[in-house]
Order: C-alpha cells, then structure tokens, then sequence
C-alpha cells in the first residue's frame, strides 16, 4: 500500500494587513496637545554641545559637566528633554568630540571632569 502525498498550502502573510491597522492608529497617550512645535523659520535650538561651549565661554574657568547642566538650565540655553543623566550625556558627546577633532574642537580637559572652552 502506497501512502498518499498531502500538499499544504502556504500560508499567506497577514503582516500587510496589520500594518495598515498600526499606522492608521494614532500612538498611545499621543495626542496634538502633546506633540513639539517644531521651531519658526528664523529661530533654531540650541544643541547641548552648543550651549556648554556658550556657557564655559562666558564663564571663562573650567566647569564638571553637571555645573554646565545647571547652568544651561539656569540662563535658558538649553534644557534636558527628560532624560535621567543629561550630565553623562554632555560628558560623552563633549569627551567624543575631543577625541575625533583634537585641536580643533570646541572644548579641552583640563583635569579630570574639568572642561574650558578651547580658544
């Protein structure tokens, strides 16, 4: 006795369908109220890296990076989104632009956790 061949058919994705589903929703808790204005033709914000080099400029001594935070705050320069170490993130970003521009960034270390403006 032979034994039968079954073919199955192969199941078509339904991915398509629940993408249409997804995007038509708006996200959760995302209303117009909570949406960001983006800024006016003539006005841009001000980066963090940008505000620190501002900041340590105008102050003219070295500062740790949670002093800049404050201070950015403070004069209205620039303000954290939320995040839970904003001081960490500027250390980062500034101690990564030391290391990939050298003598041409904006800022220098002059000890450890001290930082002035280069120039």
């Amino acid at each position: 006795m032979a034994a039968k061949k079954t073919t199955r058919k192969k199941a078509t994705p339904k991915r398509a369908a629940s993408t249409k589903k997804a995007a038509a929703k708006p996200a959760a808790g995302k209303t117009a109220a909570t949406k960001k204005t983006a800024p006016t033709k003539g006005e841009k914000k001000m980066s963090a890296l940008e505000a620190a080099v501002k900041v340590l400029s105008e102050s003219k001594e070295p500062m740790r990076c949670k002093e800049l935070i404050e201070q950015m705050a403070s004069k209205g320069y620039w303000k954290s989104p939320g995040g839970k170490t904003p001081a960490a993130t500027l250390y980062a970003a500034m101690t990564r632009e030391i290391n990939t521009k050298g003598k041409d960034a904006r800022f220098k270390k002059t000890d450890r956790g001290l930082f002035a403006a280069n120039g």
